[in-house]
């Protein structure tokens, strides 16, 4: 390999991005339980420095890493497949739009704000799981979006395919599903006390699981469709250059 490239395994780095994450979780699940079982709510900061429910914090931070490393892999598959004249193009153009809006998103709570307006059209009172009104415009999304990304779906490797549909069930699982239930706990109970921020806790890990499956599936296309690819960090790119032969 020559210096200055690096040719990422797929499997290497998602064990070292889920070992991360274990961590984080870890560090989480016992910063809340010392806030809530033992009254210690800060800890010289380390308590909100990593609590996957918090903001602006080391979590979010890993969290948006992972939406930027799926945007350059997607970047990457776009414009090789570009150049092999391969189809859909404007599909992994679109993921890659898509997945750095996300990571906007998650490093701001750009969703957050539509609960107001929201639930203002829902009605303030009693909403159950939509209590955090933004998601029933989350569902709508999701439902647009695998109708319009079915065939594209249907035309992947039936390995990718999965791995695709695998940590997009887990994202979405996280990311509606169990907010839903947080949503219902939040109007019932509030979210100051340790089974909300359990909850919370499920529904960040969940998501970052997906994004870390959806990083190997990506890496796992690139490897397994135009052989190998090395980055350099001497004009950060990649390109028909840097693919070896087998």
């Amino acid at each position: 390999m020559e210096t200055g490239q690096i040719s990422p395994n797929p499997s290497a780095v998602a064990r070292v991005l889920g070992a991360v994450a274990f961590l984080l979780i870890i560090a989480s699940v016992g910063g809340q339980l010392s806030k809530f079982q033992l009254g210690h709510d800060y800890v010289m900061g380390l308590v909100p420095m990593f609590d996957l429910n918090d903001e602006q914090n080391i979590p979010t931070f890993f969290t948006v890493l992972l939406m930027l490393i799926a945007t350059l892999l997607l970047v990457v598959i776009a414009i090789l497949s570009g150049k092999q004249k391969m189809p859909d193009v404007s599909k992994w153009i679109i993921l890659s739009f898509g997945f750095l809006f996300m990571a906007y998103d998650e490093a701001f709570q750009i969703h957050e704000r539509l609960n107001v307006p929201v639930r203002k059209l829902l009605g303030y009172v009693n909403l159950g799981v939509f209590h955090y009104a933004w998601v029933t415009i989350g569902i709508a999304l999701v439902f647009f979006l695998a109708l319009f990304f079915l065939r594209f779906l249907l035309r992947l490797p039936s390995a990718t395919r999965f791995t695709f549909i695998l940590a997009a069930t887990l994202y979405i699982g996280g990311s509606i599903g169990i907010e839903l239930i947080g949503s219902r706990y939040d109007e019932l109970h509030g979210q100051e006390n340790l089974t909300y921020n359990l909850i919370s806790t499920v529904e960040e890990s969940l998501e970052i699981a997906g994004l870390i499956v959806f990083i190997y599936a990506l890496l796992k296309y690139i490897a397994d469709n135009y052989n190998e690819v090395r980055f350099r960090f001497n004009d950060v790119r990649a390109d028909d250059s840097t693919i070896d032969s087998p």
